[in-house]
C-alpha cells in the first residue's frame, strides 16, 4: 500500500512468490461461520514457509489504495492458506509482482452487511 501511495497506482492485480518466516500471521477465517460481530482466526506461522499467493489492490471509499491479498503457505506436507492484512515476515526473498490496473473505478465500499469494504466494480 505504501508502495502504491508512492508512485501514484490506484489500482492493480498482485502476485507474490518466495519465503515467510516464523511469526507471521495469517487470518485464516472467521471463528464462527455465520455469527455477528465477524471475529477472525489467526494462525501464527511456526516457522519458515514457502509462499504463493494473489492478491487486489484498489482504492477505498477515501481514495487510499487498500490490498487484499491471500496465499498458501507450506512446510513439508503441510499448507495453511490464509489472508495476509495481520503481517507476514519475508524469509530472505518474497518476490511480489504488481501489475497495474489503468482506467478503471471500481473501488473498496462499505458494505453494510459484513462491515468489510468490498470491491465494487
Amino acid at each position: 500500500e505504501k508502495l502504491a501511495v508512492s508512485q501514484g497506482i490506484q489500482a492493480g492485480a498482485l502476485l507474490a512468490v518466495g519465503g515467510a518466516d516464523a511469526g507471521s500471521t495469517l487470518v485464516v477465517g472467521p471463528d464462527k461461520g455465520r455469527v455477528k460481530p465477524i471475529i477472525p482466526l489467526e494462525h501464527v506461522l511456526d516457522d519458515v514457509h514457502e509462499v504463493a499467493g494473489v492478491g487486489t489492490l484498489f482504492p477505498d471509499d477515501t481514495g487510499k489504495p487498500v490490498l487484499h491479498m491471500h496465499g498458501a503457505f507450506g512446510r513439508k506436507e503441510a499448507t495453511v492458506t490464509g489472508c495476509v492484512r495481520t503481517g507476514i515476515r519475508v524469509w530472505h526473498v518474497l518476490e511480489v509482482i504488481l501489475i497495474e490496473l489503468t482506467d478503471t473505478e471500481a473501488s473498496r465500499l462499505p458494505d453494510e452487511a459484513t462491515g468489510f469494504k468490498l470491491l465494487q466494480p
